[in-house]
């Protein structure tokens, strides 16, 4: 998966990225799909090992434009899997008793205790994108957050936590694609925000913002991997396999327990 991991400290051009690349299974959709339903049964007998062993905290951040696939990412990869300790964590506008509070208040919150994984669907980078986009904090203050982030998650790696960063990457006539198809098919207009057109509007300023992150907060404790995904079914089978080599790595084992099967007698 090096193909795809942002070298610390590496400056990023995402016009060099190629958001139709399918290099990891050039043989097309139909073999991916085949190979990512050996990815949903690893990664279920890989979350039950990390639920039961209660030693490991794995976070995983997915970013991306809108109608890249955040959700889609989710419902795909974690197909299958025990809900029992994997939990979805969504960050929406501050609330008021949040914003009462420093940015990170409200994301340490949600990080996983042992054996959990958490799935940040946005997250705490929003506070360096949209907060920056839109001008809501002057630049002098946003431009201090990639070392808090970094602080912040460099934290969460020495306590015990595993992180994954996604940055699911598409390109602009994609997005129009997706868009179009929300407004067409009645059964996804519920998807479609007229304000989705004014974020849209401002696709130059949020591809820089994303450069900008993706170069200063890439880090070998908290790394982050630009995915493809323009091809829906390659997004999700370079995620899952990225996620499952990485539970792999954590060496685990289920707990032994403290008395011998073989001496007892189910009646």
């Amino acid at each position: 998966m090096k193909e795809y991991l942002i070298k610390s400290g590496s400056e990023v051009d995402l016009s060099k990225w190629d958001p139709d690349d399918k290099r990891l299974c050039p043989e097309g959709k139909i073999e991916g799909l085949k190979s990512l339903l050996e990815i949903n049964h690893d990664l279920e007998m890989l979350q039950e090992l990390l639920y039961a062993e209660n030693k490991h905290r794995v976070l995983i951040i997915l970013q991306a434009m809108d109608t890249a696939g955040k959700d889609g990412t989710i419902r795909h990869v974690f197909d299958g899997v025990n809900p029992q300790g994997v939990r979805v964590a969504s960050f929406k506008q501050p609330t008021a008793e949040e914003l009462a509070h420093d940015y990170l208040w409200r994301v340490h919150k949600q990080t996983p205790g042992t054996g959990q994984i958490t799935i940040f669907n946005r997250s705490h980078y929003e506070d360096v994108l949209v907060v920056r986009v839109h001008s809501l904090v002057p630049k002098e203050v946003w431009s201090r957050r990639y070392e808090h982030i970094n602080n912040f998650e460099r934290l969460l790696a020495d306590e015990g936590t595993t992180i994954l960063k996604f940055y699911l990457h598409i390109d602009a006539d994609e997005q129009k694609e997706r868009l179009q198809s929300r407004l067409d098919e009645p059964d996804k207009r519920w998807k479609f925000d007229p304000g989705d057109l004014k974020e849209r509007a401002l696709w130059p300023k949020y591809i820089k913002a994303y450069e900008d992150v993706l170069s200063k907060t890439s880090t070998p404790w908290a790394p982050w991997y630009i995915i493809p995904a323009n091809r829906k079914w390659y997004r999700n089978l370079l995620v899952g396999k990225i996620i499952v080599e990485t539970l792999k790595g954590l060496n685990m084992s289920y707990p032994e327990v403290s008395f011998d099967p073989a001496k007892i007698t189910i009646e």
